[in-house]
């Protein structure tokens, strides 16, 4: 009896470690942001102390710091402004070209896919050099919109590559019952085809925005002056300085971006897994 309540009760017990030992993984980053904000310089600095506690009181000097001699809140802004634009243009291309390419019969549809996705993995080091010719003719240097024009060049193949999937998995017999009741082809794709592809659009809403909120190059690149700069940017650039590193408002920033972020992908969790997986099982 004892080794029959064992058997069933440790496949339980073995689910539950294994995911107190991912949510510990995983909420660490988390943990050492927030004490390291509120350490004091003495106490970040001291290797005798243990650097996963408070060995001196918390300070709020290092938020100061962030907010009162930076441009944070003005960063924050642009990275919002930018991300915004960059999604709803991302999903204006992406959702009809991935319905149409979806919807295309023959091979020629899996082909231009493929051949869009493709252009998602040229590494950006090849391409900033060109595009900031492009951004030079256009006449955005220094400008937010100079971001804003080049990241959709990333967000839109993969997303449309991303969306196929869904569009494909919704059966098209779905669309013919319903311009059999009245609706147009376009009335279809809104009513019925939308809806239905929730997971996938969240998906890359959410991809979007978070590659606005981490990319590098470009940003840098492209933008010089500290009004015009994003997170990912002016955070390292101006909270760097030499061999110094002020890793309490570092951890500040970092801690202050990440938790949106990370709330949303929690948030909408299953539909981003669902979003990535479509099609993967027939």
């Amino acid at each position: 009896m004892a080794r029959r309540r064992l058997k069933k009760v440790l496949p339980g017990i073995v689910m539950w470690l294994v995911r107190i030992f991912f949510a510990v993984v995983l909420a660490f980053p988390f943990y050492w942001m927030l004490i390291t904000t509120f350490k004091r310089n003495t106490d970040l600095n001291n290797l005798k102390n243990n650097p996963f506690l408070f060995n001196e009181s918390p300070t709020l000097d290092h938020l100061k710091l962030l907010f009162n001699e930076t441009l944070f809140p003005r960063w924050v802004a642009n990275t919002m402004f930018a991300g915004l634009i960059v999604v709803i243009i991302t999903l204006l291309l992406a959702v009809p070209a991935a319905y149409a390419l979806a919807r295309l019969t023959g091979q020629w549809g899996a082909q231009l896919g493929i051949g869009i996705f493709l252009t998602y993995l040229v590494p950006p080091t090849l391409l900033f050099i060109p595009l900031s010719k492009v951004i030079s003719f256009l006449g955005l240097q220094d400008s937010l919109w100079s971001i804003i024009i080049v990241y959709p060049t990333f967000t839109i193949p993969f997303s449309t590559w991303l969306l196929m999937g869904f569009f494909k998995s919704i059966p098209r017999d779905l669309e013919d019952a319903a311009m059999v009741d009245g609706l147009t082809q376009w009335g279809a794709f809104v009513k019925l085809v939308i809806p239905m592809s929730v997971s996938g659009i969240l998906t890359v809403v959410i991809f979007a925005f978070t590659l606005v909120t981490q990319e590098f190059v470009y940003a840098l690149t492209f933008i010089s002056s500290a009004a015009h700069q994003t997170v990912g940017v002016g955070v390292p650039t101006f909270l760097v300085r030499g061999d110094v590193y002020y890793w309490g408002s570092l951890m500040a920033a970092c801690l202050i971006t990440s938790l949106p972020i990370g709330f949303l992908y929690n948030l909408f969790l299953d539909r981003f897994i669902e979003g990535f997986t479509v099609g993967a099982v027939k």
